[in-house]
């Protein structure tokens, strides 16, 4: 493992142009570490069937969209390994499961957690909000099993709830965008805390919010397509996206600037 440099880099405006060579780029590190991405995304390909499974079982349907809608809260937590098989791969390392999971599981014992937990509790959060919006909205509605509860989502009432939770889990997707994007990578990166890369990172999204929240939206969207086919497409998507997202942070980063 290389020592990570000191200090919160400076970070300079993303472009459309970055974008879309940090995704071609994403691509191409799948493509050269198949082994450990799909590692680290068959566990989340194993919690969304965990999650269907669940669901299903009950009979709880609203469990399930509350579960889709607030899934890409907790795709972060996928990237660490992701950015690490990136970062070796750019400095000629190997990229090996072993290697990469040794990485990863010495993080664990330093300020990576503390974002990981910030992102579980905003997801659970969102999990109990969404519960309740359910409940206000929907909550003397007859919702016995899976063929009949999706009719209750197209009357009014469970469309006026679909419109507001989207909203409120839009919120809550931006929040954790936000302090994530670049926070979790610059942890990686750098021998930072992590308060300051989530505000580093916050402040890169306001300072740019076109591009970034364009960014999110796309991440948002793959990833919630990839869940399609019973979740398979996460073996795929997740890799590239969070490959992706360490190739943007390496392009906006001043790598040899501290500040």
């Amino acid at each position: 493992m290389t020592e990570a440099r000191t200090g919160a880099p400076k970070l300079r405006r993303p472009t459309f142009r970055d974008v879309t060579r940090s995704l071609a780029a994403g691509a191409r590190d799948f493509a050269s570490a198949p082994v450990a991405d799909l590692f680290f995304a068959s566990f989340f390909v194993i919690a969304g069937l965990i999650m269907a499974a669940i669901t299903y079982a009950t009979g709880q349907t609203f469990w399930l969209i509350l579960a889709v809608m607030g899934f890409p809260l907790v795709g972060a937590l996928a990237a660490l390994g992701f950015y690490e098989v990136s970062r070796r791969r750019a400095q000629g390392l190997s990229t090996g499961l072993r290697d990469v999971v040794g990485v990863v599981w010495n993080h664990l014992g330093g300020q990576f957690p503390w974002l990981a937990v910030i992102i579980i509790v905003t997801f659970m959060f969102w999990f109990f909000l969404g519960h309740m919006i359910f409940a206000l909205f929907l909550g003397l509605s007859p919702m016995t099993n899976v063929s009949t509860s999706f009719a209750v989502f197209g009357t009014t009432e469970g469309l006026s709830m679909l419109g507001f939770g989207t909203l409120v889990g839009a919120a809550f997707a931006l929040f954790v965008f936000s302090i994530s994007v670049l926070g979790m990578p610059m942890i990686l990166d750098r021998d930072v805390d992590f308060i300051t890369a989530m505000l580093r990172s916050i402040g890169a999204v306001r300072e740019a919010p076109v591009i970034y929240i364009a960014w999110g939206a796309l991440l948002a969207i793959i990833t919630l397509a990839a869940m399609l086919p019973a979740f398979m497409g996460l073996f795929v998507a997740m890799p590239v996206l969070g490959h992706a997202t360490w190739h943007l942070y390496s392009a906006v980063t001043e790598q040899n600037q501290p500040s």
